[in-house]
């Protein structure tokens, strides 16, 4: 399966290590799952798990975010970004995700947030939560 993640589950995955968000990276990290990631999208998750109030609430240091990142861009799969239909949604941050999974083929985009997704439906990509996922994967 082939999945784009919204930044707040990398952020929710770092935050707790039970959740479904931190399951569904475990289980892209055993190659149940395929991440797909631009460059745009990379560096987002960057910079949100690179703010202070971030790395309070997950007890990493700058150095741990370093070891993340070169820790997603190892799983991650890149997707080239061929802009082709903003805006389409309500928050511009979502639509590099959204052009991620376009690019990428993707199955799924995995959020919290799935009602700023609604649009992307037409595009028979599924919107779903890490949860979801996570049940699918493990079945």
């Amino acid at each position: 399966m082939r999945l784009v993640l919204d930044t707040n589950i990398i952020v929710a995955a770092f935050r707790s290590r039970r959740g479904a968000s931190n399951a569904l990276l475990r289980l892209i990290e055993t190659q149940r799952a395929t991440l797909l990631c631009s460059t745009a999208l990379f560096l987002e998750y960057e910079a949100v798990l690179s703010r202070a109030e971030t790395r309070v609430a997950t007890g990493h240091r700058l150095d741990d975010v370093a070891r993340i990142m070169n820790a997603l861009a190892a799983l991650s799969e890149p997707v080239d970004i061929s802009f082709r239909l903003r805006p389409m949604l309500r928050d511009a941050d979502d639509e590099m995700v959204l052009e991620t999974a376009l690019n990428g083929h993707a199955d799924a985009i995995v959020t919290h947030n799935v009602k700023d997704f609604g649009p992307a439906h037409s595009f028979g990509i599924e919107i779903t939560t890490p949860g979801n996922i996570v049940r699918r994967l493990s079945r």
